[in-house]
C-alpha cells in the first residue's frame, strides 16, 4: 500500500549507492547474495534476543535489496538476477518471523506460525498472478521497473519492514503485532485473489488459456 510512495523516496539514495558499487566492479547478483546473507544473520541474533543487532542486519538487508535492483537497471537487468532477488526475498521474510519464534517459543511460536502461514497466502497470490500476467502480456504501469508484475496490496514490502522494525524495538509485543498483521495479510490475499482472477478473466480468452495448460 505504501510502496509507491516509499519507492520514490528511496530511489535517489539507492541510485547513489548503486553508482558507487558499479565503480567498484560489484555486480547486482553479488549485492543480492550479500544482502540475503546479511538478512539471514539476523535469525541467530533474534534467537539470542539481540534485537538491536538483528534490526541493524534487517535494515542493511533492505538497503542492499534496493541497491541490487538500482544497479541492475543502470547496467543490464537479467531474468536470472530477478529470479534470484525475488526468491531470496521470499525466504528472508518468514526467516525473520521464525527468528522471533526461536527467541521465545512458548510465547511467540503460535503467532509466528500464523504469520508465516499468512505469508504463504500473500506470496503465492503475488507470484501466481505475476506468472499469469506475463503469459497474458499484462503490463505493470505502477511498477514498470520490476522484473515481474508487482501486484500490490495492504501488506507490501514497506509495511512488512515497518512491522519487523517495531517487533525488534518492542519484542514483548510480538504476538499482538503478529496476529494483527496476519489478519491484514489474509485481507491482502483475498483482495489479490479476487482482483487477480477478475483481471485475468477479462484479459485472457478462455480458449487460449486452455491451450496453454
Amino acid at each position: 500500500m505504501l510502496d509507491p510512495w516509499t519507492t520514490k523516496l528511496v530511489t535517489p539514495p539507492l541510485r547513489f549507492l548503486a553508482r558507487r558499487a558499479e565503480q567498484m566492479g560489484i555486480s547486482p547478483d553479488q549485492i543480492t547474495l550479500a544482502g540475503f546473507l546479511t538478512g539471514m544473520a539476523a535469525v541467530p541474533m533474534l534467537y539470542l534476543q539481540e534485537y538491536t543487532t538483528a534490526l541493524v542486519l534487517i535494515l542493511i538487508n533492505r538497503v542492499l535489496d534496493g541497491m541490487d535492483g538500482a544497479l541492475a537497471r543502470m547496467t543490464t537487468p537479467t531474468n536470472a538476477g530477478g529470479f534470484l532477488d525475488i526468491t531470496l526475498d521470499f525466504i528472508f521474510y518468514p526467516a525473520v518471523v521464525f527468528g522471533f519464534a526461536l527467541a521465545d517459543p512458548g510465547t511467540n511460536a503460535l503467532a509466528a506460525a500464523a504469520l508465516i502461514f499468512s505469508f504463504i497466502g500473500t506470496g503465492s497470490s503475488f507470484l501466481a498472478f505475476a506468472a499469469m500476467a506475463e503469459k497474458s502480456r499484462i503490463t505493470n504501469v505502477t511498477y514498470p521497473h520490476k522484473s515481474l508484475y508487482y501486484l500490490g496490496g495492504i501488506t507490501e514490502g514497506t509495511e512488512t519492514i515497518a512491522l519487523f522494525v517495531l517487533m525488534c524495538l518492542f519484542p514483548d509485543r510480538f504476538t499482538l503485532m503478529a496476529w494483527g498483521f496476519t489478519g491484514l495479510c489474509w485481507l491482502t490475499t483475498i483482495l489479490r485473489v479476487t482482483g487477480g482472477y477478475l483481471t485475468l478473466k477479462k484479459s485472457t480468452p478462455t480458449d487460449r488459456y486452455r491451450k496453454s495448460l
